[in-house]
């Protein structure tokens, strides 16, 4: 017979506890076991804090990025209001009795054929009646009686703050008007203003090469392009007052 005989399991006497909660005085490993299944109060405590302050910081975090992103936005939306509204310059009076405008005789010449007499005269009952009394130089009036031509025409461009030039079919054929066209350029070659062509009853590929660098005004509507020359004249006297107001300061 083997040494160690079977079990005779009628014969084991199981140990009977009469307090059920006390199994583990018992059977000891029972007791490890509901140690493992026990959660931790600690831990609970923990997670629970963690999650709520995870949910704190998530419920906060919308109305702090909200309050950060206007705050950005009010920041970025005043500084592109306050730099979309460049400062103008100030009014500049070009009827003042120390303004440079007076310097010369004329405010403005006006360059054209015989033939264009009637319109010339129109623009120059239009300039000289604005309310600045804008000063024009017109040949057949303002000339000296007996006075060389030349001379007469290099002193209107030499006297004048700017030059209007009526580039007609009749302008480009007068010899005369050619002339005086190239003395105002050579008075004034970069001149910003103060040269200013109207181009009237020619196609554009006639205007003339000279004046190419230069824009034009072309006469479509009579009481629009006098506005145009008007215009044009009382920006080049605003800016020649106000620099040289800058440069006595």
């Amino acid at each position: 017979m083997s040494r160690f005989s079977a079990l005779d399991l009628t014969k084991v006497q199981i140990p009977v506890c009469s307090h059920p909660d006390r199994w583990d005085l018992v059977y000891p490993y029972g007791w490890f076991r509901r140690l493992l299944q026990k959660p931790k109060q600690s831990s609970i405590h923990t997670s629970s804090s963690s999650h709520s302050t995870a949910s704190h910081s998530l419920s906060s975090s919308p109305s702090s990025f909200s309050s950060s992103s206007s705050s950005v936005w009010s920041s970025s939306s005043s500084s592109s209001t306050s730099t979309a509204q460049p400062s103008r310059p100030a009014p500049v009076d070009i009827s003042s009795s120390s303004s440079a405008r007076w310097v010369k005789s004329y405010d403005v010449c006006i360059c054209h054929s015989e033939v264009d007499l009637e319109f010339v005269e129109e623009l120059v009952s239009y300039l000289e009646s604005q309310p600045q009394s804008l000063r024009c130089f017109l040949q057949l009036r303002d000339g000296v009686a007996g006075g060389a031509v030349m001379t007469e025409l290099c002193e209107a461009v030499q006297n004048s703050h700017c030059w209007v030039m009526l580039i007609t079919p009749s302008f480009l054929q007068d010899p005369w008007c050619r002339y005086q066209m190239h003395q105002a350029l050579a008075e004034a070659p970069m001149a910003n203003g103060r040269t200013i062509p109207v181009l009237k009853d020619i196609d554009r590929k006639d205007y003339p090469k000279e004046l190419r660098n230069l824009y034009y005004i072309y006469v479509a509507l009579k009481e629009n392009s006098f506005r145009q020359i008007r215009d044009t004249v009382l920006r080049y006297l605003e800016e020649l007052c106000r620099s040289s107001t800058s440069g006595m300061q």
